[in-house]
């Protein structure tokens, strides 16, 4: 009996499944090869779409924050005063004194103490500007000498080069402020300054209610712990150094102003408050200082030597409170890097202006503490630290 055709054996089916074997060996391979190579164009794709959408961001952000101003800045300020003022409430609080009323209490203090500051010095510092042309005027007679021994150098310099000698031309003086610049600019500060003191107030009375409702909406019980953990260590931290930071200022203002006050210099609590808010600045605001107070002491003196000693006083004592008491006071915690507060100080000086200036230091402070807790972050705390 013949046996059917499906049992008999078949040679080429079982020669040609080595060679089957082979190319599928070969080709996966390949298919391998392709796909990581399709997925690595992929990836780099995905990553300059991501750069760019992170550029895009930085920019509406920058933006945003440039076109801002009249809102950021009294929102900024008044959460750094309500930052340093909120122990000072909490403390009354745990002496059984309800929040509303130690707020009330602190803003009728500071209130009266800005009222106090601008009746007193308000009327100097108009007559420093409305004198201000004259004064520069009588200037140039006494730094003439310096000016000759200048333009002799540079006449030298030019002789020398074979050019010929160029005389500069001046250009009048436009510096001069009149009552309708005043009248029209106060209600605009008197506005600026109501609005800082209501966002004061409602963050001094309504701080921990708010920090409660955000730390309620989060997912677990772990996380919320570790939330309030890093929002109250950096409360306290900000709020000290606040707080310490314009006692440190407000000293350094008395200070120049006593120091003032011997040399016989006019208005010394002016320029004393000057030195208070320019200190805020660090580097710029003491350069800023020393050179009006050797502008104010060339106009009030007659002899050199004599009018450089209150602004030569004043950089003896920026010195020592730069790099003997700051540091001892504040520790190592808060300082920072000289490199990433002049570039701070560019940027937002460059968005805000002179409230952006003053502003800069504090915010740095406050995103080097936040960004050392902050898991991922901690290179940018380190970068800007010194």
């Amino acid at each position: 009996m013949n046996e059917p055709a499906s049992s008999l054996p078949t040679p080429l089916a079982s020669t040609a499944a080595p060679g089957s074997a082979v190319s599928t060996l070969v080709t996966q391979p390949r298919r391998k090869t392709r796909s990581s190579r399709s997925t690595r164009r992929i990836s780099r794709h995905l990553q300059a779409i991501r750069i760019s959408l992170t550029g895009m961001i930085l920019l509406a952000l920058v933006y945003t924050i440039a076109i801002g101003k009249s809102l950021l800045v009294p929102l900024v300020l008044a959460g750094f005063i309500g930052l340093a003022l909120n122990p000072i409430v909490a403390t009354a609080a745990r002496w059984r004194v309800p929040r509303w009323l130690a707020a009330v209490t602190l803003m009728m203090l500071l209130m009266a103490g800005l009222v106090t500051a601008a009746v007193t010095l308000s009327q100097p510092a108009l007559n420093w500007f409305h004198e201000a042309p004259t004064a520069l005027r009588s200037l140039a007679p006494k730094i003439k000498p310096l000016t000759q021994q200048i333009e002799a150098a540079s006449r030298a310099t030019q002789s020398l080069a074979g050019g010929m000698p160029t005389r500069a031309v001046q250009q009048p003086s436009m510096l001069a402020f009149t009552a309708w610049d005043v009248v029209s600019t106060a209600p605009k500060i008197v506005a600026s300054v109501l609005t800082v003191a209501l966002l004061v107030f409602f963050f001094l009375v309504y701080g921990d209610e708010i920090l409660r409702r955000a730390v309620e909406i989060s997912p677990t019980f772990a996380y919320k712990r570790h939330t309030v953990s890093i929002v109250r260590s950096i409360q306290v931290e900000v709020s000290s150094y606040l707080l310490l930071t314009a006692a440190i200022n407000v000293t350094l203002g008395l200070a120049t102003a006593g120091m003032l006050y011997v040399y016989d210099v006019p208005d010394p609590l002016l320029w004393g408050c000057f030195a208070t808010v320019a200190n805020f600045i660090p580097y710029v605001g003491a350069i800023t200082t020393t050179t009006v107070l050797a502008v104010v002491g060339t106009l009030h003196f007659q002899q050199v030597g004599t009018a450089l000693l209150p602004a030569i006083t004043f950089a003896g004592i920026t010195a020592v409170e730069g790099n003997l008491i700051t540091p001892m006071l504040q520790g190592r915690r808060s300082r920072l890097s000289p490199v990433a507060i002049l570039l701070w100080l560019l940027i937002w000086g460059w968005l805000w202006g002179i409230p952006g200036a003053i502003l800069a230091v504090p915010m740095l402070t406050c995103v080097k503490l936040i960004t050392a807790r902050l898991r991922g972050w901690e290179w940018f705390a380190h970068i800007i630290s010194r």
